[in-house]
């Protein structure tokens, strides 16, 4: 599962139209808020399960403050999340770790109900949202 933001955007005199900042090619809208928000729930897992077929990968999740940056109409529109039940397929690597640095991860990985692999992916996404 993944949850993505959405933003409900609303002009004079037009329906409800709901964005994505982390897919900027996927656009919905409803004639009511609860509509555009039902909109959104179909708009973007069938986005999404076209760029798969399509070999693309998904973005990770942008955070909220990223995506006022991104379009500050953002900032006047209402941010929702949606729940995805898509999955991209995962492929087994290898690594090499010194004996020790893997012992501390997979003690902290267990206390914090996470596998190894779990864990190593956490961690690389918090190190890239933050940009170092």
């Amino acid at each position: 599962m993944r949850n993505y933001l959405a933003f409900i955007h609303k002009d004079a005199n037009s329906d409800y139209t709901v964005t994505f900042p982390d897919f900027p090619g996927c656009v919905t809208a409803g004639s009511t808020l609860d509509e555009a928000r039902a909109m959104a729930q179909e708009a973007l897992p069938f986005h999404l399960e076209g760029l798969l077929e399509d070999g693309e990968a998904l973005a990770d999740p942008m955070l909220l403050e990223e995506a006022l940056e991104v379009d500050p109409a953002n900032r006047r529109a209402v941010a929702f999340l949606v729940e995805v039940p898509i999955e991209e397929p995962m492929i087994r690597i290898n690594i090499t770790a010194p004996k020790a640095a893997l012992a501390r991860i997979d003690r902290y990985a267990q206390a914090h109900g996470m596998s190894r692999s779990a864990f190593l992916i956490q961690s690389a996404r918090l190190i890239m949202q933050k940009g170092a």
